[in-house]
């Protein structure tokens, strides 16, 4: 089986036009913004090679590509702040916020990488702030018998 890397080089190479240049582009802005983030492809269908998908402490982004853009989906964009108007898709939702990016429309890159950390930072204090309240849970009390029997 490939590794999910060996996939994304597949389909960056499988693409073959402005579109692989710039899921290549910022696939490497998304590492140097974050050298810990993981890469997977998701959602493999028959007639599709799947989604990029960059990892740490949970879904940072997608990296989808479309017959007119290439586009970064954050998984909880709406939570980010968004100081350079990165985002130009997907506005309406509570959750996701996107960025298309279109033949010859120049990236960002500095933005790019703030928005990657912040959703990284985010991630990251969602999944402590989840173990905290695992561990802190009170123990159910223990039920005492009362001589009664149910029926």
């Amino acid at each position: 089986m490939e590794s999910a890397s060996a996939l994304i080089d597949a389909r960056i190479k499988e693409l073959g036009d402005w579109r692989g240049k710039t899921l290549a582009k910022v696939r490497g802005i998304i590492h140097a913004a974050d050298p810990e983030i993981i890469e997977e492809v998701k959602w493999v269908k028959l007639k599709s090679p799947g989604t990029p998908v960059f990892s740490h402490g949970g879904i940072v982004c997608t990296g989808e590509t479309y017959k007119n853009v290439v586009k970064l989906t954050f998984a909880k964009g709406a939570s980010l702040k968004d100081p350079s108007g990165l985002f130009n898709s997907s506005l309406d939702g509570n959750v996701r916020r996107a960025i298309d990016i279109h033949e010859g429309d120049k990236v960002d890159e500095a933005a790019l990488k703030d928005l990657i950390r912040a959703a990284v930072a985010l991630n990251l204090k969602v999944k402590t702030k989840l173990k905290t309240k695992l561990k802190t849970k009170p123990k159910p009390k223990a039920r005492r018998a009362t001589g009664k029997r149910a029926g």
